[in-house]
């Protein structure tokens, strides 16, 4: 994807202004049709809740459900996923979507509303300056071209990114990227983090927020960062297979959903070498929980079984090893015109490590 590309994308993603905006715009204009589309009140509350608090971790968007609808979420799941398909409908006409993404760091499962085009309008609205979005670009970049899967980079390494870099050519770069001081950079790290576009970790490196996995997933599928070989969403923060010559990679969250179960080879799905693992204790997976990024992870859900390469890895009975059992929710990798349906990501290609790049 070009610098342009790319930048229109975060641009649209910034701009969460424009989404409040748009959809006040949407809910007038069929008004004044006459035309109020099949959503009740609540539907309305849920949409409202996360536009006007960002995204919302899985037992806080839960309560809320809880609260309007009345109906407790273990008994009556068929009934969200309805609510959520409904909304999702309904927000594809103003190019919105509800979705649920994990946060790589912890596992944790948040929800939030974003905005699935980026056009030039999107990134004039948006509250980051210019030399802003490009340095949180060059931060994105930097996380994940890196091919040790750390999921991070240091405070250091992400202060002394040169947006000059972010130019065409050397003879064209804007003068406010010339003179974006490291003051600036400082204060713009503070503002990603506060907005959640970036996190800091408790040794002080910088990671993505949960705003960029929600919002980036297309970016990151679409540009071959290499996937997790078990839930296939981009492994940005992932273990690595022992064998160097191989590029699977694996969610240390999903790694325990595979290894955890005892009939389950402890080896390299993709060439076979025996990989390292040690299945925790539940004492000892919450202690390292604890020193996750930022705060403590909310509840994770259960997940479906999914379907890979032949093998069936129920993810969501081993993850309550580490985590209080709950109702099942798939947490989206794509949807489809009917709502919450997984879908195996097209075109991927299995690579060396050291070959595996983003394609520009």
């Amino acid at each position: 994807m070009s610098s342009t590309s790319m930048a229109m994308v975060i641009g649209g993603c910034f701009c969460h202004g424009s989404l409040v905006e748009a959809y006040a715009w949407f809910q007038e204009l069929f008004s004044y049709c006459g035309e109020m589309p099949p959503l009740s009140w609540r539907h309305h509350t849920l949409i409202q809740a996360l536009l006007s608090r960002g995204p919302l971790k899985e037992k806080d968007f839960d309560a809320i459900f809880s609260d309007v609808t009345g109906k407790s979420l273990d008994s009556h799941q068929q009934l969200f996923n309805e609510y959520l398909r409904k909304i999702n409908m309904e927000l594809s006409y103003v190019q919105f979507e509800l979705r649920a993404c994990r946060n790589q760091y912890d596992s944790g499962v948040f929800y939030g509303v974003v905005n699935t085009v980026a056009d030039e309008q999107s990134k004039l609205g948006s509250k980051y300056t210019v030399p802003q979005i490009a340095f949180y670009k060059a931060i994105i970049e930097a996380i994940v071209l890196d091919h040790t899967a750390q999921g991070t980079i240091s405070n250091i390494k992400a202060l002394n990114i040169q947006l000059e870099n972010q130019g065409s050519s050397s003879s064209q770069v804007p003068t406010a990227f010339k003179n974006f001081s490291m003051t600036q950079k400082e204060k713009t790290i503070r503002e990603l983090v506060h907005d959640q576009w970036l996190c800091a970790t408790s040794d002080g490196d910088i990671g993505l927020g949960v705003r960029s996995f929600l919002d980036l997933r297309s970016w990151f599928h679409n540009n071959q960062v290499p996937p997790c070989d078990v839930c296939n969403e981009s492994g940005i923060k992932a273990d690595l297979c022992p064998n160097e010559s191989c590029s699977v990679r694996i969610h240390k969250y999903c790694l325990q959903a595979k290894f955890s179960q005892q009939r389950i080879e402890k080896v390299c799905p993709g060439c076979g070498t025996q990989w390292p693992y040690v299945v925790m204790a539940k004492a000892e997976v919450i202690e390292e929980e604890e020193t996750a990024v930022n705060q403590p992870p909310p509840r994770g859900p259960h997940m479906r079984k999914r379907q890979r390469s032949s093998r069936h890895v129920e993810e969501g009975e081993r993850e309550s090893n580490s985590q209080p059992s709950g109702r099942q929710v798939a947490v989206k990798v794509d949807y489809d015109d009917n709502g919450f349906v997984p879908s195996q990501l097209p075109g991927t290609k299995r690579a060396t490590r050291n070959s595996a790049r983003l394609h520009r």
